[in-house]
């Protein structure tokens, strides 16, 4: 039996769904190392410490986890999610091999040592940015009022043609 037309959107949905599961599971890993980990990263006298962007970290991870589990039909909300993601997986991985040294009021963050939970949350984070990427891509644009309505496309939808 060969599938319908309908059978497109329901496999669409489900795909989404999956896709909102995971990326929001990984977004939650990403938030709970950092959330974990802040205190170990808290020195005494700095204005912005490590800890305190961990923090940060774990608070914008979270949104974007349950924005994506509510709001999963929103482009918006996927390149929200990407951005947490993608922006999490780059700083660990230039502070993992580059030396930066103190950007202002931020510390110096170069650790150029691997051990598990700063790998659990690098892997999080990419797999995170690739599903949220995929969520963007297959959520598509959003349709036209017109459209919704149902009215025919092109010239003939403007009165125009024949």
């Amino acid at each position: 039996m060969a599938p319908g037309p309908g059978d497109r959107p329901r496999r669409n949905t489900i795909t989404r769904v999956l896709l909102q599961v995971v990326t929001a599971a990984a977004l939650a890993v990403n938030a709970y190392v950092h959330a974990d980990l802040a205190h170990a990263f808290d020195p005494i006298g700095q204005q912005i410490s490590q800890g305190t962007l961990f923090r940060l970290e774990a608070a914008v991870a979270s949104l974007a986890a349950l924005l994506v589990l509510l709001l999963g039909r929103r482009r918006p909300v996927w390149a929200f999610a990407f951005l947490v993601s993608v922006s999490a997986l780059g700083a660990v991985l230039l502070y993992r091999y580059v030396n930066v040294g103190a950007l202002g009021p931020l510390p110096n963050m170069y650790e150029p040592a691997w051990w598990p939970k700063k790998t659990a949350s690098a892997i999080a984070e990419a797999v995170g940015a690739v599903t949220s990427l995929a969520g963007f891509l297959i959520t598509g644009p959003p349709r036209s009022t017109s459209t919704r309505a149902g009215a025919p496309r092109g010239d003939k939808a403007d009165g125009v043609g024949g």
